[in-house]
């Protein structure tokens, strides 16, 4: 994909704010005992957060594991993200896939409390290298 600049903050925008819609049904999923719902809403708000940092970079992933992948290199190894950020995402990755197929998976208030704050979590970090990317570009 090849956008000018002030298309790659454009669409940066709409997919955070994407990703912050997907946590506030994250936080009202899981106030209502919908625990698997919870935990999926806080998978996809991360993975939309990842894609609104991607896209900076001219990168847009077609696969989860492409998203995981591109933000590990560019975002991960270079430093500009925690690695706990990657090790929360596939924590996350891992139980949205246990919730949304698997048959005899049981998960508790305690994991999904725990994704929703690891979801927090990312989406701070994620939004703060963001905003600085979006200023050089």
């Amino acid at each position: 994909m090849s956008l000018e600049a002030e298309d790659k903050k454009s669409l940066s925008d709409i997919r955070f704010e994407k990703a912050k819609e997907f946590l506030h049904d994250a936080e009202a999923n899981l106030s209502e005992s919908r625990l698997k719902t919870s935990i999926n809403r806080s998978y996809y708000a991360v993975l939309n957060a990842v894609r609104s940092l991607l896209v900076l970079e001219g990168m847009t992933p077609e696969s989860h594991s492409g998203a995981v992948t591109s933000l590990s290199l560019r975002f991960i190894k270079t430093g500009l993200l925690p690695v706990e950020t990657i090790k929360a995402m596939k924590i996350l990755l891992s139980r949205r896939t246990d919730v949304d197929y698997g048959d005899f998976d049981t998960i508790d208030n305690a994991d999904a409390e725990d994704s929703l704050k690891k979801a927090r979590t990312i989406l701070e970090q994620i939004d703060a290298v963001r905003k600085e990317l979006k200023r050089d570009l």
